[in-house]
């Protein structure tokens, strides 16, 4: 289980977050859901390390996390996947895909989950040695999810995975999030697909301004009428 306790953090004497408070059960969807600037991506930023919590506390399967380094919180079990993909354009798939098995550094583990991953998406094992930067937004999005699953974790961290992709390749997309949560994995997700988000999720958090407005289960905020009106176009 992944807990935020009163969490606020921030960039130099601005805090963005302002005491968050959220948990992520193991095996679950949970979506976060947010207008541009609502503190999403700092959120993630700040579980995965990369920012340091001014007050409050993270805590993960039993083990506090809030001053862990980033690496450390990887091998933890929490795999980041960053808005905007973030892949070396130049190397091969495979090799941006094998850059993420850093964590555990166990052969067999590897190449069981990078089998895993080219079943998950067919498209890269056609394109495994190919350079990363000619491929498509999906198909590059893919190569970073992938990426993230090869550090094995059991929370893996989405920030906006269908940004910029066209209609069809979001669903692409998305069934391939709900089919990895169905295979075990918790999902933390943010998406600017409410609907969509919502559907495959079992819970979602509603941040505003860097605080949390609302929480429910997914269904129920598919049918909130703050959410509909704020996210849904209804």
């Amino acid at each position: 289980m992944l807990t935020l306790d009163n969490v606020s953090t921030g960039y130099d004497a601005t805090d963005v977050l302002h005491g968050v408070s959220i948990t992520a059960n193991p095996g679950e969807l949970t979506v976060v859901l947010g207008a541009n600037g609502s503190g999403k991506t700092t959120l993630f930023k700040t579980i995965s390390g990369l920012m340091r919590v001014r007050a409050g506390s993270i805590a993960y399967e039993g083990r506090q996390l809030h001053r862990a380094r980033p690496n450390a919180i990887v091998k933890a079990g929490i795999a980041h996947c960053p808005e905007g993909r973030h892949l070396f354009g130049k190397m091969s798939v495979e090799k941006n895909l094998r850059l993420g098995s850093y964590p555990h550094r166990n052969k067999s583990r590897t190449e069981e989950i990078y089998a895993d991953v080219l079943d998950m998406f067919p498209i890269l094992k056609e394109k495994a040695k190919q350079p990363a930067g000619s491929l498509s937004g999906g198909q590059q999005q893919m190569v970073a999810i992938g990426r993230a699953l090869m550090s094995d974790p059991s929370l893996l961290i989405l920030d906006e995975p269908s940004m910029g992709l066209a209609p069809i390749v979001v669903e692409q997309v998305l069934e391939s999030v709900a089919q990895i949560n169905r295979n075990g994995i918790g999902v933390l997700l943010s998406e600017q697909n409410a609907k969509a988000s919502l559907a495959i999720a079992h819970r979602g958090y509603v941040l505003a301004e860097g605080r949390i407005v609302l929480a429910d289960d997914a269904s129920r905020l598919l049918d909130n009428p703050e959410v509909q009106a704020a996210y849904l176009g209804l």
